[in-house]
């Protein structure tokens, strides 16, 4: 897997109904560009609500339909609970952080 094909996208902040369609915008242009997964580091997001969950789901459904992935790492525990609240957890490949993400690249390969 080359890596230039994986795009790393770090929001910060709230990732909320102010800010989901900024972030769908950003997902939708690095699919443009022809990214085959996109890592979604979360460790500067503090806090996420419905909308900002909603714009990852969307984001996912945009990747698939391009036939590339998206993944998660770095979530907080706010994060966490929303997701397994929501059965998103078994949705996303989560990893711890962005280190456990290339490891699991090298492992592919």
């Amino acid at each position: 897997m080359l890596t230039q094909e994986v795009k790393i996208f770090q929001p910060s902040g709230s990732l909320d109904a102010a800010k989901s369609q900024a972030f769908r915008q950003e997902i939708a242009r690095i699919v443009e560009d022809g990214a085959k997964i996109v890592l979604v580091d979360l460790k500067n997001v503090t806090f996420m609500d419905s909308s900002g969950l909603g714009a990852l789901v969307l984001a996912f459904k945009t990747l698939r339909a391009s036939n590339s992935k998206l993944v998660l790492c770095s979530i907080n525990e706010q994060i966490r609970i929303l997701f397994e609240l929501t059965g998103m957890d078994k949705v996303f490949d989560i990893f711890a952080n962005q280190d456990e993400f290339q490891k699991s690249l090298m492992s592919v390969t």
